[in-house]
């Protein structure tokens, strides 16, 4: 088949409703994701088969997997949207207005830092539309694999040359407890004493969760008394109602250890350093809103390290008045 003939028989309905299939591995969860019916996708898959001359995708039970034709497609189809992006980009920068989508994904423990970087980014680029799901590291890692965001920003990652890794901001692990806990009078507490009680915790799989376990592990120290609570917030709320101790990233209690509502205990290999990356694979198409972000952010790393670093204070002004910008008539 030419060149100009496949162009004729394909559609970039078909490939936006091809790639939807490839990253979700499902008719139906593809459905949803662009708000089509089951029947509708399928139907569109069919056609481009029929157009490409070669079968896509085959159930082996109820799991839908990738034939090589899918794999060849998927890097064009990445490419052709990629591309397509790019250029609304370029006109709407040649309209003196930068517009596009941003989608991230970011793990519980960043939703305190992500904010601030999106504030400065759109101050800068208002017309710019920004979608964040906040997640849990096992979420995190699923998003990743299946794309389903342009970046995930998350401390851990996994070691995998497949992963495009770039640095933002260090994340301190730190233990904290409530006001006049006794660790707190003890001349050189150490993280048995500190095991003792009862320690709130996410579920398994979380990052926080694996770098103090991973210490407690080198440290040769159990942790037998365990309670998991959902969310750093709710462990946060438990340890100030006395329900138990907790490590937690420093800017989650950052406002709470200024105002004592919050104390840290001075304990052995603490605090647990870790970064905040943004991180996508390698073979995923960056949009150019996506590099936008990346480089305007590490742009004012510095800023934002001085900010995070100093008291609790208001957020210095940017002549943004929050506001949606009004198109002229």
């Amino acid at each position: 088949m030419t060149p100009t003939g496949l162009l004729n028989r394909l559609t970039f309905r078909q490939l936006q409703v091809f790639q939807a299939v490839y990253q979700k591995r499902s008719y139906s969860r593809a459905a949803e994701q662009l708000g089509l019916t089951q029947p509708a996708v399928s139907a569109q898959i069919r056609q481009l088969e029929h157009a490409l001359k070669a079968p896509l995708f085959n159930y082996a039970g109820k799991t839908l997997y990738a034939l090589p034709a899918a794999d060849t497609l998927a890097i064009s189809t990445r490419e052709i949207i990629g591309q397509l992006a790019r250029l609304s980009m370029n006109l709407s920068d040649l309209d003196g207005r930068i517009k596009g989508e941003l989608n991230l994904a970011a793990v519980s423990s960043a939703q305190y830092v992500v904010p601030y970087l999106l504030a400065r980014f759109r101050a800068q680029y208002p017309d710019i539309n920004v979608r964040l799901k906040v997640c849990n590291r096992s979420q995190a890692l699923e998003r990743l694999a299946e794309q389903r965001d342009d970046l995930v920003i998350m401390a851990m990652v996994p070691q995998n040359d497949a992963l495009s890794v770039t640095p933002l901001l260090e994340n301190e692990l730190i233990p904290v407890v409530w006001p006049d806990h006794p660790l707190l009078t003890m001349a050189s507490p150490t993280l048995a004493d500190f095991a003792r009680h009862y320690i709130l915790m996410r579920e398994p799989g979380s990052g926080v969760r694996n770098a103090f376990e991973q210490l407690a592990a080198d440290q040769e120290v159990g942790l037998a008394h365990r309670i998991e609570l959902g969310s750093n917030e709710a462990i946060k709320q438990g340890v100030m109602a006395h329900l138990g101790v907790a490590v937690l990233p420093r800017l989650a209690v950052k406002l709470e250890l200024e105002h004592h509502l919050l104390a840290s205990p001075q304990l052995p290999a603490f605090p647990i350093r870790r970064a905040w990356c943004a991180v996508h694979r390698r073979d995923q198409f960056l949009t150019p809103v996506a590099e936008l972000f990346l480089r305007f952010t590490k742009e004012h790393l510095d800023e934002y390290r001085c900010y995070f670093q100093a008291r609790v204070t208001p957020l210095p002004g940017h002549a943004v008045s929050c506001l949606p910008v009004e198109s002229p008539p």
